[in-house]
Formats: C-alpha cells, structure tokens, sequence
C-alpha cells in the first residue's frame, strides 16, 4: 500500500502537464515521425537512454517514430584505429573503398546496434535496418571526386510500413545502394529528409546542437516559413552548418512532408517538449 502523503506541488504539476498533453496525443496518434539523431544525443549514455525513453513513450501513445541516425565522430576514431588514411577535397573526405567498408561497419553494426538496444531497453520495440535492406534508399553517386558518397533518388518505404503495421521502430543507417550494387555513404540530414518525404511523414525532427534558427539578432525564431528560410539564407543570416539542415527541411516539405522543425537535441526530452506542448523546443518550418 502506497503511504499516505500530502499533495505535492511537483506531482501537481506533472499531473496537469500530462492533462494539457492530451490534445496532442490525440493530435499525433498514427501520425509519422522522422527523426534525425545526431550530435549531444548519441554522445552520453545517460543523454542516448534519455532520447531512447522519448522514442518508446512515442510508440506507446500510437505515433510511428523512424530513427535515422549519423556517427561522424564514431567513424573517423575507428579510421583512426585501423590506420585508414583519408583523403580530403575542399575539406570533405573523399569516401574511398576502404572507408566506404570502415563507414559501413560502424554505422550498421555498432552505432546503429547502440541505438535499437537503448530503445529496446527502455520497453520499445526497434530493429535496425541501413538503406540497403530492401533497396530503402536508392543512390545516385553525389560527386565524383567524392568517391561513394550517394545521393537517394529513389525510395522504397514498403518495409517501414510492414513494421509500423507490426508496432516496431525502425532505426536506419544512412548508407544507401547504387544502381549496380554498390555502396554509398550519405549525409545523415539527406537520408531523413529523404525517408520523411517518401513516408509524407507529419514531421520531420532534426535535432542538433543549437537551439534552433536564429534571427540578425541572434534570438531563435520558433515559427518560419519557407520564404522567410530562403530570404534569411539569402541576406547571410543563415549561414554555416545551418544551411544544410534548412535546405533539407525544404526539400522535405517540397516533397509533402507537414512540417520540419530544427530543434536543440542537447535539451531534456527535447522531442516530447515539441510534440506534446504548447511551446515546442526549436524551430518549425512549414511551407507557408
């Protein structure tokens, strides 16, 4: 039997959060969720557990939450162990065989392993998959001088919806096959971009580590539309590694997707915070 207790102001609180969630439970009950998951989050066991807790909280409210994930700084300390040596172009690694078999590993085998244990271990259900299986994404080589860094120019999402019908989330590695069979590293923000799109996922989440789209004054904009992006990248307020991130979430809205919101992975709960509340936790970008 539980002991008799007075009311605390903290149970009260979390009491009314939960009341006031209900409308977007609602809102977002079988509606499609992409996530990118990179920087922060994958960098602690305590901050991967924490993303994995949100990621099953999601699935168990009725959302289909896809996982795509990167590891850059995972796969260049194993080139680093194995004495792979890198060549560089305009200061993007040029993806030869042998690091196209390095980049492989890890992200298919241990980063992608790390992530579907964590969700697993929290009561989700996940499985790992790369852009390999069932020719989920189909490439196209990106630039020559890149070596197997692709480009998804095809999809084929029949598999994810087989595991959402099944109640599993899927965590996919951005690696992707060519016409021939061959291997391609990709961007990770392409690969869910990409995977949003076809799925005309309700929302496509990148999160980062940056609180979101800043304005001149350096203040995060938390509602945008995609002229507002193209104006602001224009004039150089956007700049740096923000532009790729808001270059693919306008692809992704271009391509059906709700909305993209840019949002800062290094905070608490960052996903619930933006799907289940008033305030959200970055910056939603819709198309108008």
């Amino acid at each position: 039997m539980r002991p008799q207790t007075a009311m605390n102001r903290d149970w009260i609180a979390t009491a009314r959060t939960l009341s006031e969630a209900l409308p977007y439970l609602q809102r977002y009950e079988g509606a499609t969720v992409v996530i990118k998951l990179g920087g922060h989050a994958m960098g602690s066991n305590e901050a991967m557990i924490s993303f994995a807790r949100d990621i099953a909280l999601m699935s168990q409210v009725g959302v289909n939450p896809v996982i795509v994930h990167g590891g850059g700084p995972m796969i260049n300390e194993m080139l680093d162990k194995l004495g792979v040596q890198s060549e560089f172009v305009g200061g993007k690694r040029v993806t030869d065989a042998a690091t196209m078999d390095v980049v492989e590993m890890v992200l298919s085998g241990l980063v992608n392993k790390r992530i579907v244990a964590a969700i697993n271990s929290q009561g989700g259900h996940a499985v790992g998959l790369s852009g390999k299986d069932d020719n989920l994404i189909q490439c196209e080589q990106a630039d020559q001088t890149l070596g197997f860094v692709g480009r998804p120019h095809q999809m084929n999402t029949g598999v994810l919806r087989t595991l959402f019908d099944a109640n599993i989330i899927p965590v996919i590695a951005p690696i992707g096959i060519g016409p021939d069979g061959q291997t391609f590293n990709i961007n990770g923000d392409t690969a869910a971009g990409a995977i949003a799109g076809a799925l005309k996922a309700d929302r496509l989440l990148l999160l980062t580590d940056v609180p979101g789209v800043k304005n001149e004054a350096g203040e995060v904009v938390t509602e945008l539309t995609a002229a507002q992006i193209r104006e602001m990248t224009s004039d150089g307020t956007i700049a740096g590694g923000m532009i790729p991130k808001t270059e693919t979430a306008l692809a992704a809205l271009e391509q059906g997707v709700r909305a993209s919101v840019i949002l800062d992975g290094r905070a608490p709960n960052a996903c619930l915070l933006e799907l289940f509340t008033d305030h959200g936790a970055g910056s939603i970008i819709r198309s108008k």
